[in-house]
């Protein structure tokens, strides 16, 4: 069967990491979305998406296809039920598809189909702010799908650690002179990952291949950190998708980073207003700000932007892609992409010079800038150009 993940009604609401990837290539947990589904299906998956991401993300259909929705996330149950789809089958949760049944070049048509109701709950990354809310709940999954039937590296004496049986060491791993507490949820330290001298970790954690933890660092569940990433200070329930860095002392909680993301040292962000009100996130969706129903949200931070040294960030902040926040006081809480500039005011930062900070950036890691890449973001600055009007004029 060949199975094919969908972006769903989600899409815009978990914009702005999805302007630059599918809803499937979400880190949440230890592993991205579409890792999570292959591992489950024992097969690979390819995407529909956006046209301006499809070159990238390229969709295989074949005779036979299942299309998922990929704000879902999969669990025995569902994945057991989406193997047994049968032509003209369709599995709803809520008046939601979750996964249908289609042939190649056949019009899906939902009147048609023989409708399968979902009647569990199914774990739905639908809107920014679940990537850290749900993020505990899906370390734990991924933790049990991951290690099942491994056998963790040994722990070297020299770290202080609580519930062992709960962390699992990929090989390569150096880990000297830490504590370690997977008493409140697994600690997942992925392959040649580094954790330095004096870090305090709580679990649920997971730290990415070849990422590191700088000394003194003190973590907070449940915290996410993605491959090639670099973590410090104090951290509490936030997720970096990977390739990014909070490297320094200073405050990062409740909060999400996309890809190449830089903060810099001694950056605080809020995370709590002041009056213990709910929070309210922008909304790409709608416009304006949403309603999240949680007193706690710190920073939505898109692909390739960054910020100095010192910058204070108010609860609920949103960033979009490739902008450069720096200065003193507080920016405004919706910071549109290629936006340059902080509290005192912003210009618009042009392709030319983003891009190639991001072809320096990336090629520290031996990446690429593809045409690929170029081009997805030189959309972006187009589609984004209205949050920017005001800058130039």
């Amino acid at each position: 069967m060949n199975y094919i993940l969908f972006d769903g009604a989600s899409r815009n609401a978990l914009l702005p990491f999805t302007y630059t990837r599918p809803v499937a290539e979400i880190r949440v947990g230890i592993l991205t979305i579409r890792e999570k589904w292959e591992r489950h299906l024992g097969y690979s998956t390819s995407t529909v998406t956006e046209d301006y991401l499809s070159e990238k993300f390229p969709m295989v259909e074949l005779e036979k296809n299942v299309m998922i929705n990929a704000s879902c996330l999969p669990s025995e149950e569902l994945v057991e039920i989406i193997k047994t789809l049968k032509s003209d089958q369709a599995i709803f949760h809520n008046d939601e598809p979750i996964a249908f049944y289609v042939n190649e070049g056949k019009e899906v048509d939902f009147e048609n189909y023989e409708i399968i109701r979902c009647d569990f709950d199914v774990l739905k990354i639908q809107y920014t702010w679940d990537i850290f809310a749900k993020n505990d709940q899906a370390i734990k999954d991924d933790f049990k799908l991951v290690t099942e039937g491994r056998e963790s590296q040994i722990i070297p004496e020299s770290n202080n650690v609580i519930a062992s049986e709960n962390i699992f060491i990929e090989e390569g791993v150096e880990l000297e002179f830490t504590t370690l507490n997977a008493s409140k949820g697994p600690i997942y330290i992925g392959k040649n990952a580094k954790i330095l001298e004096g870090s305090l970790i709580r679990g649920p954690f997971s730290l990415g291949d070849y990422s590191v933890v700088k000394m003194g660092a003190k973590i907070y569940g449940a915290t996410t950190v993605g491959p090639y990433s670099k973590i410090g200070g104090e951290v509490n329930n936030s997720v970096l998708f990977g390739y990014s860095n909070k490297g320094h002392e200073g405050y990062l909680g409740n909060s999400v980073l996309g890809e190449w993301c830089n903060i810099g040292a001694d950056t605080n962000v809020s995370n709590l207003k002041n009056n213990y009100a709910e929070v309210r996130l922008w909304s790409y969706e709608t416009e304006g700000f949403a309603k999240t129903g949680l007193q706690f949200c710190g920073l939505m931070m898109g692909d390739h932007s960054k910020c100095g040294i010192n910058t204070m960030f108010n609860t609920g902040t949103v960033i979009g892609v490739n902008s450069n926040i720096f200065g003193s006081g507080f920016p405004r809480n919706f910071i549109p992409s290629y936006s340059w500039g902080g509290s005192s005011g912003f210009t618009t930062y042009l392709t030319k010079k983003a891009f190639e900070v991001a072809k320096v950036v990336m090629s520290r890691r031996d990446i690429e800038f593809t045409e690929e890449d170029e081009k997805i973001l030189n959309h972006i600055f187009e589609e984004t150009a209205q949050w920017r009007k005001s800058y130039d004029s």
